[in-house]
C-alpha cells in the first residue's frame, strides 16, 4: 500500500514517535509517506531526524518529510493527524495562573473550566484552517484523526465548521480499562469486556464483564479499595463510583476539574488529591510535566536520537486507536475502540449535536457506532452540564463573541461553585487581554477589555494554589531518573 499521512503538531516529538511507530507495525504500511509539520522548524528537525533513524534501522522503504508549510504537508494526504497545542506553554500556563487569581485550582485545564474553554478559543479558528486546506488539497475522502483537546470542544468544530470527516481520539478509556483488570486480579485487559460511554474526559464504565463474568458496584469498590496504590491515588475517582454506581475513565486530577464538588475550596482539594504524581490532582500538574518533559527532551535528545536506532517491536504496539483505525480502514480487519463523534442517537439521553466518546467498529466501510446506549442518569447529567459549556464555547470561538464567551464559563460547573459573575467576567477579559496574540476572532474586543480591567474593583489574590510543586530541575530528573533505575 502507498498513501500520505500528514501529522500537524509533528514537534510533539514523543507522541509522534508512538504513532510513526505503532503505524509501521502494520506489515502493510511499509511504503507510506508521512509528511510532518510544526510551526517550529527546530522540533520539526528534531523529530525528523529521530524518525529517519528508524527507519534507517529498520531498512524500511518509508518516506518522512518535513516542513513548516503546512499546505504543502496536507497535499494529497489520505489521513491527517492533528496533535496541537496553539499558544504552547506560554499560553497554557496562562490557563493555570489567571484562573488561580480567582480561586479557580485546576490540574490540567485542558478540556473545560477556565483554561480547556480558552484552549478551545486559541485552537478552533487554526482548526478550521486545518481543515479548509484539507478540503482545498488533500484527498478527496481525507480523514481526520484529532488527538488535540479540547477534545470535544475541536472535534465539534471540525465537523459542524469545517465540514471535514473526523474522529476524536483519546486514551482514557484504554487507561482505566487497565486499572479495572489489575485491581480485578485479571492477568491483562484481554480478560476484561466493556461498554463504556459518555464524553471524552467524562466516559463511563456502563457494563463490566471479567471473563464472562459481570462485575458490579460492591466488587469494584471493594477492590479498589484493597489497592495499595489506587486507593491512595485514586480516592476522589473511587468516592464518585461509590455515589454514582459506576467507575469513571479520568484520572483523580482529571476527574476533580470537570465537577463542582470536589475542588471548590483548598481544604477540600488537599483532601481528595494524591501528589505521588501530577496526574492525581496536583495543582497545574500537567503545565509543570509538561515542561519538565519539553526541558528533558532538549537536554537528553541525543539519549532519544540513540534509543531510535533499535527495530521496532511489534509486540509493543501500543493501544492508541490511530494504528489501528488506519489498518481496519485499508485492510478490512475489524478494529473495535472508543471514538469521539456527534452523537445522532448513538446515546439515547444526551443532546443529538453533542460530541460523545463510545464503542464503534471499524472497517472499510468507515467507523460505525453502536447505537442506542442509555447512560445512568447522574453521568446523563453530569455530561450534560460540560456538554452545554463545549457548545457555547464552540460558538463564542467561532463568533468571537466575547459576552457569549463569559456566559459559557460562567455555566462551567467548577467555576460556578468557585466564582462570582463579576469576578468571571474579569477573568475572561484578563485572559483573553493575556492571549490576544492567540484569540484573532476576538482582535475587536481587546481594548474594551484592558480598559474595564483598568478600572476593575474586583479583588484577585496571588497564590500559587492549593497543591502546587515546582517545576524540576534536569539535575534532579537525572537524580530521580537513576534512583528508579536502581531501585527497579
Amino acid at each position: 500500500m502507498s498513501f500520505k499521512i500528514a501529522i500537524i503538531g509533528a514537534g510533539s516529538v514523543g507522541f509522534t514517535k508512538k504513532l510513526f511507530t505503532d503505524i509501521l507495525c502494520v506489515p502493510e504500511f511499509k511504503d507510506i509517506e508521512f509528511a510532518l509539520t510544526d510551526v517550529s522548524e527546530h522540533n520539526l528537525q528534531m523529530i525528523k531526524a529521530i524518525l529517519d533513524r528508524i527507519v534507517e534501522a529498520n531498512r524500511l522503504p518509508t518516506r518522512v518529510t518535513a516542513t513548516t508549510d503546512r499546505r504543502k504537508a496536507l497535499e494529497g494526504a489520505r489521513y491527517v493527524i492533528s496533535c496541537v497545542r496553539v499558544g504552547g506553554l506560554e499560553a497554557y500556563a496562562d490557563d493555570i495562573r489567571i484562573p488561580l487569581k480567582y480561586g479557580i485550582d485546576q490540574c490540567v485545564g485542558d478540556t473545560i473550566c477556565a483554561g480547556g474553554i480558552l484552549y478551545g478559543q486559541r485552537n478552533i479558528p487554526v482548526i478550521l484552517d486545518f481543515c479548509k486546506d484539507m478540503r482545498e488539497v488533500a484527498e478527496t475522502n481525507v480523514k481526520f484523526l484529532n488527538y488535540a483537546n479540547p477534545m470535544a470542544m475541536n472535534t465539534w468544530a471540525a465537523i459542524e465548521y469545517g465540514k471535514v470527516d473526523t474522529v476524536g481520539l483519546c486514551h482514557g478509556v484504554q487507561h482505566g480499562a487497565e486499572q479495572i483488570a489489575e485491581v480485578l486480579g485479571a492477568k491483562s485487559t484481554q480478560e476484561l469486556d466493556y461498554v463504556c460511554s459518555g464524553i471524552n474526559h467524562q466516559t463511563w464504565f456502563i457494563d463490566l464483564r471479567l471473563n464472562g463474568r459481570p462485575i458490579g458496584k460492591d466488587e469494584l469498590v471493594a477492590a479498589f479499595e484493597a489497592h495499595p496504590v489506587y486507593s491512595q491515588q485514586e480516592k476522589l475517582r473511587i468516592d464518585v463510583l461509590k455515589r454514582f454506581g459506576v467507575y469513571s475513565t479520568e484520572s483523580n486530577g482529571h476527574l476533580s476539574e470537570y465537577l463542582p464538588w470536589y475542588r471548590k475550596r483548598p481544604d477540600e482539594i488537599t483532601r481528595w488529591i494524591d501528589m505521588s504524581d501530577w496526574i492525581h490532582g496536583e495543582t497545574g500538574g500537567y503545565l509543570r510535566y509538561s515542561t519538565e518533559t519539553r526541558n528533558w527532551f532538549e537536554t537528553e535528545y541525543p539519549q532519544f536520537l540513540e534509543a531510535a536506532s533499535k527495530p521496532i517491536d511489534r509486540a509493543k504496539r501500543s493501544n492508541e486507536h490511530a494504528s489501528h483505525i488506519l489498518e481496519a480502514l485499508e485492510t478490512n480487519r475489524v478494529y473495535r475502540g472508543h471514538f469521539n463523534v456527534k452523537n445522532n442517537g448513538v446515546i439515547t439521553n444526551l443532546p443529538q449535536d453533542a460530541i460523545i466518546e463510545s464503542p464503534g467498529f471499524v472497517d472499510r466501510f468507515g467507523i460505525n457506532m453502536a447505537a442506542g446506549i442509555t447512560l445512568p442518569e447522574a453521568c446523563a447529567a453530569t455530561c450534560i452540564a460540560s456538554i452545554n459549556v463545549q457548545r457555547m464555547s464552540v460558538h463564542a470561538a467561532i463568533s468571537g463573541d466575547i459576552d457569549l464567551l463569559k456566559l459559557a464559563v460562567l455555566h462551567d460547573p467548577l467555576v460556578g461553585a468557585v466564582s462570582t459573575p463579576e469576578e468571571v467576567w474579569q477573568m475572561v477579559d484578563e485572559m483573553v487581554v493575556a492571549q490576544a496574540a492567540w484569540l484573532p476572532q476576538y482582535a475587536h474586543a481587546v481594548p474594551a477589555a484592558s480598559e474595564r480591567l483598568s478600572t476593575s474593583q474586583v479583588k484577585t489574590r496571588e497564590w500559587a494554589g492549593a497543591a502546587r510543586r515546582s517545576v524540576r530541575s534536569i539535575e534532579e530528573l537525572r537524580a530521580e531518573q537513576a534512583a528508579l533505575k536502581q531501585a527497579g
